[in-house]
Parts: C-alpha cells; structure tokens; sequence
C-alpha cells in the first residue's frame, strides 16, 4: 500500500486544457472517489494515475516515488475499466492470473492468489467458465480478482458500475466498499453517480471543467457545501436553490429580522449568514429539511411521487417552485395546499453572483 500525490497536475490536448492544476493528497489505505459531470477530467486524471495519459504540468507520486516518466508495468498499480476488459477465450481462472503468468510468477504462488481472490469475491465456483456464461455482476467480480492477485500498492476504479442495473449496482457498491475494508489498499474511484461516491468514499474530490471544486468527507460535503455547484450535485434529491434577494440584511442589527424574498415571498434567513441588505443570494434548502408548520410558506402541491419508503410534493409558491420530502405516509393530491417551513438551521445561502457560501 502506499499515499499518491497529486501535485498540481495539468492535461492539454494541444491548446485545450481538461485539467487545470488539480491538486490532490490520499492517504494510505484511503478511499478516495473523484466525482463529477461528464467531461469534467475526473477519468483523465485517473488515466495518468495509471500512466495510460502523459502528464502536461506537476507530478503524480505513489509512495516514495515520483511517477510521471513510469510506464504503468512500473506503477504497481491494478485498474477496473467501465467494459470489465476480460479475454474471452479465457476461463475465469485464466483471466485473473494471466498478469501474474506473464511476470514469470513461480505457478504455486499465482494458484494460491487466484485462489484467495476467487474466495474473497465468491468466484470459487465460476474458476472454469468462460465471460460468455457469467452475468454482469459475476464478470465485474472477475475484473476486480484479476486486480486483486496483483496485490498492487493502489486500486484504480474507472466508472465499474455503470453497465450494470440498478439493483446489481447497489449489491456490487456494498462488495467493493466491504472488499476495500478487508484489503486497505489505497484506492482511486472515478464516477458520475454521486449516491456511489456518498456511500462508498472516505474522502470525496468533487471536479468541474478540470478543476476541483471541493474536497472532503460525504458528510462535510452534503451538511456544508462550499458553492452552489457541489450543493446541487451532492444529494439525492437535489437541494431547492431558489434565487432571491436580502431584505433588511447586513451587520447592524435591525428591529425587522432579516429575511429573503423569493418570488414575492419571504423566507427565514439564517443567523449564521451575513449578506448585505439588497444583495441578491441563492436561498439553498434540502427537500428533507422542509416541514409541514403553520407558520409555513403556502405552497400548492402539483405533483406527487411516492416512492413506499418516502413521499416527494413538487410544489409552487407564487412564481417558484421547490420540492419537499417527508419520510411518513401522507396522501398528498396536486391542488392541495401545504404549509412549508425549512429548518433554519440546515438552510445554506450563497452569493447569486460568485456562487460561494455566505
């Protein structure tokens, strides 16, 4: 196992940029998830990770050893792709040792690694099928024993779900996170999906048009997010960013207490954000964190989603529009008319023109 640091790196393709000095420390044994929109060079940077991209400006350094010049052979590194990447005319057995087989690896050593790996991943039974007779999920497991024989210093996931359903998706999200807990092998995953970078991350680098515009734990990342790009992309469903301006606001304390218009309606402003009076802001409030009170905004249902273990009320207050979520049962019909009132303490407010955190 060994750190890599990412030490303001950059990418060109010619004259265009994808990467723009990403910086980046993971430590030992870490699970880190690089995550954002497509495009945004979250799998160019683990490509140069992996040394299958040259590197255009700063270093990249796993362990004690600069890596930019390595060919990936010299990286100690083992990679999961997107399309699993498995040879077809091999059996599941012959696939996770054919590295090992090419390296010379005494045959002892590379059956017992196969064997270990086929019995982490429950491959034991599948060691003389070909990928034609596996399904999705089985041909994954497969991918990842033929990294796992390796015994590399760092793994490298790149987007290893997505071909996959949504119910297998969740099973293999809770295989890998637990195969990681086993192994503490550091560790690179790069997805679209933000549930998967919540539930399986230690540490979450959140990119945007080759730049990083957060970093830290899940939580940190949903309970503060540091600008409106992350507060939209972190949570399921999105946060309610509605744009409004600052009334009776700013530093000197006002008989009135400070709120925020929203389409022609006021909302609580909370105490812990300073804006000027007439300053026009993000109001940011998740859908969890707004609740049925008399003291509420009027908002009329027009759409109803229930999902069995959650109930999502599309509403509208005026000109605006927001969702809320409520964990109970209730038989909300579109016309009805709610009552809406977010926990003051869970609202977040951002400048409308910089976009960060007030």
């Amino acid at each position: 196992m060994a750190q890599v640091a990412i030490s303001s790196v950059a990418k060109a393709f010619g004259t265009v940029k994808v990467l723009h000095e990403v910086s980046v420390d993971i430590a030992d044994g870490q699970f880190v998830v690089l995550v954002g929109p497509s495009g945004c060079g979250k799998s160019t940077l683990l490509r140069m990770v992996a040394g299958l991209e040259t590197v255009s400006g700063g270093t990249i350094s796993i362990g004690d050893r600069v890596v930019n010049n390595l060919p990936p052979a010299k990286r100690d590194i083992a990679m999961v792709f997107q399309n699993y990447a498995l040879y077809p005319h091999k059996t599941v057995e012959q696939n996770m040792a054919f590295a090992l087989k090419l390296r010379g690896t005494d045959p002892a050593v590379v059956a017992e690694r196969v064997k270990r790996a086929a019995d982490i991943l429950d491959l034991a039974p599948y060691l003389k099928r070909y990928p034609r007779q596996l399904s999705g999920g089985q041909r994954q497991r497969v991918a990842m024993g033929r990294a796992i024989v390796r015994n590399p210093q760092v793994f490298l996931f790149d987007e290893p779900l997505s071909n996959l359903d949504a119910k297998l998706r969740v099973q293999m999200r809770t295989e890998i996170k637990e195969l990681h807990q086993r192994l503490k092998t550091t560790t690179i995953y790069v997805t679209h999906d933000q549930i998967e970078a919540m539930t399986m991350a230690d540490k979450i680098v959140v990119m945007r048009d080759g730049r990083i515009e957060q970093v830290g734990a899940p939580l940190e990342l949903f309970d503060r997010p540091a600008n409106l790009f992350v507060a939209g992309f972190i949570g399921s469903p999105s946060m309610n960013l509605l744009k409004g301006t600052v009334k009776n606001g700013g530093t000197v304390k006002k008989a009135a207490k400070p709120v925020v218009e929203i389409a022609g309606t006021a909302f609580p402003m909370p105490s812990s954000a300073v804006a000027e009076d007439g300053q026009a802001v993000v109001y940011g409030v998740r859908p969890e964190h707004l609740e049925i009170h008399p003291d509420g905004v009027a908002s009329t249902v027009s759409v109803v989603e229930p999902t069995g273990s959650e109930t999502l009320a599309f509403v509208r207050f005026g000109e605006g529009e927001m969702v809320a979520l409520f964990r109970e049962r209730h038989d909300f019909k579109p016309g009805d008319t709610l009552k809406l009132k977010p926990r003051l303490d869970q609202v977040h407010l951002f400048d409308a023109g910089t976009g960060k955190r007030l």
